[in-house]
């Protein structure tokens, strides 16, 4: 009996030791697959043919590596908070399996070999553009705006947008007009789809002293705002059909999916329960993925004269 007890008192003693999971795991591979996917739409969309795969893949792997750095170090900074929210604190960093110094590696592994991959195989502008997002969100936003502003999530939300102006500057080496647009779209996407998220999180938000908007205006003013953003994002979705960038079939894909989550958002205002603030945001997910995901179909199936 006594050496059952030694036995597992041993095994508790014994580290943790990461595996291979849990890298991965804090490279947030369901976001940066998101990410990664609007770069593409943003290269198909900058040339009327196909993409060269001499572009492609170093474009895409580019981009990958260095947004799964960006992620890799939000799970470094916020190890504290991580450790404390119900949504986070099973993260490889926040329980130990993973040393912060070994994760602090890898992220600098993934950014150096992206940047070095962009620059080499693709063009500067795109490297460098690609870093300045890595740098927008890892310091800027996660260091400083997620803890100094109950804005955090809107200024800070440019370094998630800009993914489809990457892909374009991969392809054309330029800063185009339609890719800011592509970078506006996202932009306008990101407060209700993160808002919803901080209204069902506001409790854990506030323990750990983070001033997400539910947690310094209060809820019912938060819910307000994702209402208005959605109908900001109405107008803006209507964009790339108005100035030639894309064809019928985006401008029904996106009044469609708009007025789907228009309505999400008029749920959570006027008639919430408790999980509506979840499927809102479940659905802005969802909602941004088809919308690019037409944008690419229309850009193939109905191309512009």
């Amino acid at each position: 009996m006594s050496s059952d007890i030694s036995s597992v008192e041993a095994d508790v003693s014994k580290p943790m030791t990461a595996s291979w999971r849990d890298y991965y795991e804090i490279t947030k591979p369901r976001v940066v697959a998101l990410l990664v996917l609007t770069a593409l739409v943003g290269m198909c969309l900058s040339v009327p043919g196909a993409i060269p795969w001499q572009v492609l893949i170093p474009s895409m792997t580019g981009i990958g590596f260095l947004s799964s750095a960006a992620a890799a170090i939000n799970h470094i900074v916020d190890e504290r908070i991580d450790s404390v929210m119900g949504r986070t604190y099973n993260r490889p960093v926040a329980t130990g399996r993973l040393d912060p110094k070994n994760a602090a590696l890898f992220a600098m592994l993934l950014a150096v070999s992206g940047f070095a991959i962009l620059y080499s195989f693709v063009n500067p502008l795109t490297a460098w553009l690609t870093f300045s997002g890595l740098v927008g969100y890892s310091f800027i936003y996660t260091m400083y705006l997620k803890r100094a502003t109950p804005q955090n999530i809107t200024i800070g939300g440019l370094a998630g947008a800009i993914p489809p102006l990457l892909g374009w500057t991969a392809m054309t080496n330029e800063i185009h007009p339609n890719a800011l647009l592509l970078v506006l779209l996202i932009f306008t996407w990101t407060p209700p789809h993160f808002w919803a998220l901080a209204i069902h999180r506001k409790d854990e938000y506030a323990k750990v002293n983070i001033p997400m908007l539910p947690v310094t205006h209060g809820v019912n003013f938060t819910k307000t705002q994702i209402l208005l953003y959605t109908v900001l994002l109405f107008v803006v979705g209507l964009l790339p059909y108005l100035v030639g960038m894309s064809n019928w079939l985006y401008l029904i894909g996106a009044v469609v999916l708009n007025i789907i989550f228009f309505v999400y958002a008029w749920k959570l205002k006027f008639n919430a329960d408790e999980s509506t603030a979840m499927d809102t945001f479940k659905f802005s997910i969802i909602h941004l993925m088809l919308l690019f995901i037409i944008l690419l179909v229309d850009h193939y199936a109905l191309p512009l004269n």
